[in-house]
């Protein structure tokens, strides 16, 4: 099998695999490759936002303290094996082929979802590599996700809750507590975020307490500084300055280390010094990523209102020091688009709608019909809106601005 066979083998699968109730499909899929996630060990994350820089927090402080770390993420950003990692550096074409006809000789004609089938190959792939602990983020919710089948992990992790998946998770963010919670396992424990609402750690803790967990508890974080671009805080009297900005990474950056800490209980020594770097040098692409150059740019693929009120935070910090925002932006139909473009049309000088990227893209006529009550706008190709926005930031000491969609930041980072 050679890579285009295998990316043809993955695809042929649709995203969903069909409705499911329970995680019969996927135990069978685990046992018809051999059950490696039963020779694993693992960090389990669910949540709405933050999963990712959560992930690479604790996944860095492991690598730098000399773990062999399997990192499995959704979606991918810029191709699809960087969603399937070691040590953060993505499978080879070679290993993903030999693991692709491995699963493809097992399953036959049976009806998975391609998000099944990735994690097939990724949990053969770090059982063959030996790796000593892997951090896998769910999918979708929690319960039903594909990743549940896994044994008791380490530490289960539940970052953000907010809107988003609905139509699957349910209509509150307590009605998705619920499935988020659903990672949690007897003989384990959960860590849950601490800038979530109090219905929703009740929710956790009290599964927890249902299935025999233990909850670990925070450890509080001072914040310091004016609240800008970066989220500075103090943690057991360190001085930690995350390298993300956003003033959420305090909280996904205090989860992670509590996670790390909880390791160390477990066999896992994460040194202080690994733990401070991961923090302190711990890059996302894609999650409020800040480029600076002439201009500066930040390339966000926040696409729930949750995530895109982050978003605005900095924007809205940006605009107050005089610095004028030029946005490209384009979403999917599968979300709340109308709420977000108006959330980043207030801040934005200038919205350049764009569509095409992705085959369920809102029109860009639609999205800067919404944006037009609040700013100016244009429609275009992504390339072309984005040197024009670029364009703009730099004769006038802006800072121009890709996001609204995963989708339309992975099209824009792989051409730029």
């Amino acid at each position: 099998m050679n890579i285009e066979e295998a990316m043809r083998f993955v695809n042929s699968y649709t995203k969903s695999g069909g409705k499911i109730t329970d995680l019969s499909r996927a135990r069978e899929l685990m046992e018809r490759i051999g059950s490696p996630e039963k020779r694993l060990k693992f960090v389990h994350i669910a949540g709405t936002n933050g999963k990712g820089s959560t992930l690479e927090y604790i996944s860095a402080a492991l690598v730098d303290s000399g773990f062999r770390t399997g990192q499995f993420t959704s979606p991918f950003v810029l191709h699809y094996s960087d969603r399937i990692r070691i040590n953060g550096c993505d499978i080879s074409d070679e290993a993903l082929c030999e693991m692709a006809e491995v699963v493809k000789n097992a399953v036959g004609d049976s009806p998975y979802s391609q998000f099944e089938i990735t994690m097939a190959i990724a949990l053969l792939w770090f059982e063959k590599e030996k790796c000593d602990i892997v951090v896998l983020e769910t999918g979708i919710g929690g319960l039903l996700d594909s990743t549940n089948v896994i044994p008791p992990p380490l530490v289960s992790v539940i970052t953000s809750i907010s809107l988003d998946h609905t139509a699957i998770l349910g209509n509150t963010v307590e009605e998705i507590a619920v499935q988020k919670a659903g990672i949690v396992k007897k003989g384990s424990a959960v860590i849950v975020s601490d800038d979530n609402p109090e219905s929703v750690k009740n929710i956790v803790s009290e599964t927890a307490q249902k299935v025999g967990a233990e909850s670990v508890p925070l450890e509080p974080c001072k914040p310091y500084g004016d609240g800008g671009l970066y989220a500075q805080f103090y943690y057991r009297g360190v001085k930690l300055s995350p390298a993300m900005i956003g003033l959420h990474q305090r909280y996904n950056a205090q989860t992670a280390i509590t996670a790390c800490l909880y390791l160390r209980q477990k066999g896992f020594y994460v040194s202080d010094g690994s733990i401070i770097r991961a923090i302190e040098n711990t890059q996302v692409k894609a999650r409020v990523q800040y480029i600076k150059g002439e201009p500066d740019i930040i390339v966000d693929g926040g696409h729930n209102p949750a995530g895109v009120n982050m978003l605005s935070l900095m924007l809205m910090y940006l605009s107050t020091r005089g610095r004028k925002i030029y946005t490209v932006m384009g979403m999917v139909d599968s979300k709340d688009y109308a709420e977000c473009v108006k959330t980043i049309a207030s801040h934005s000088e200038r919205l350049f709608a764009v569509d095409g990227f992705a085959p369920n893209s809102v029109p860009a006529e639609t999205l800067a019909d919404v944006a037009s009550f609040y700013t100016e706008t244009e429609t275009g190709t992504l390339a072309e809106c984005a040197e024009r926005a670029k364009a703009l930031a730099r004769e006038n000491g802006g800072v121009a601005v890709i996001s609204g969609s995963l989708y339309l930041a992975s099209e824009y980072l792989n051409n730029a």
